[in-house]
């Protein structure tokens, strides 16, 4: 999997020795003020993991024949600025909130870029390298959610080409609230 540069980053996939790093920005991500509707766990969930959690994540993600990739914006001086992970979904199965899969899909998970990187095209360079991996991988379809109150995730999704299906999920931290199904096709 080559790098590519988004002006002053290198948007590539993450290495399995790179761990500590994919923990330290999970809990960057799990500070920001929208995480309670952005992401499934808190950040005192992810704080008390193990390392050896992230690890194994790190090392799953490097797997080249792996169903998951997480992918990374680096800045100029190295630190982590914006993450994307993107999990291979078989059609015939059933998706982490028991819907089936039609279709062999990427979906779309994790995304998150530091507020000051915001704005500037990043998260369409993250997009980007994720949707690659996952048509490289035969996905006929890229999907995500997002909270139905997230406007500005909403708002980045619609810019990256991502339209909503219709179909509803029930957020999983409180079932009276929804996730929509936002999806990009062929």
């Amino acid at each position: 999997m080559s790098a590519s540069t988004s002006s002053a980053y290198v948007v590539r996939a993450i290495r399995a020795d790179e761990w500590e790093d994919v923990k330290r920005l999970r809990l960057v991500a799990l500070r920001d003020p929208a995480a309670y509707i952005a992401f499934l766990e808190s950040y005192e969930e992810a704080l008390a993991r193990p390392d050896s959690f992230y690890q194994e994540r790190a090392a799953r993600s490097a797997e080249e024949a792996g169903a998951a990739r997480q992918f990374i914006a680096e800045a100029a001086d190295g630190t982590w600025v914006g993450s994307v992970t993107v999990l291979i979904e078989e059609a015939g199965s059933t998706d982490w909130a028991g819907f089936p899969v039609e279709q062999r899909q990427g979906h779309v998970v994790g995304v998150f870029v530091r507020p000051e990187h915001r704005g500037n095209g990043l998260i369409g360079a993250l997009f980007d390298a994720g949707i690659d991996w996952a048509r490289e991988r035969g996905a006929e379809r890229i999907r995500l959610l997002v909270h139905e109150d997230n406007a500005r995730a909403q708002g980045a999704y619609r810019k990256a080409g991502f339209v909503p299906s219709g179909v509803l999920v029930p957020f999983d931290k409180n079932a009276a609230e929804t996730e929509v199904e936002f999806v990009l096709d062929r």
